[in-house]
């Protein structure tokens, strides 16, 4: 089930907390999902509309921090 905090990264193991505080402060993400295998090396946050997830755009070279 998709919401607010859930990621998807073939990188990390499921369940896996992260935290990406240039953009979300504090906020804790949990690995709940995988992507297709193209995007190996990437995180993908799930945002409740496409709009949201448009404005956000593509980051690159941003921190992650596996809790």
């Amino acid at each position: 089930t998709v919401r607010t905090g859930v990621v998807a990264a073939n990188w990390l193991p499921l369940g896996t907390k992260v935290r990406i505080p240039e953009i979300f402060g504090d906020q804790v993400f949990t690995v709940e999902d995988r992507m297709h295998e193209r995007n190996n090396y990437k995180l993908d946050v799930w945002f409740p509309n496409t709009g949201d997830a448009l404005r956000f755009g593509v980051r690159e070279d941003t921190r992650v921090e596996i809790l």
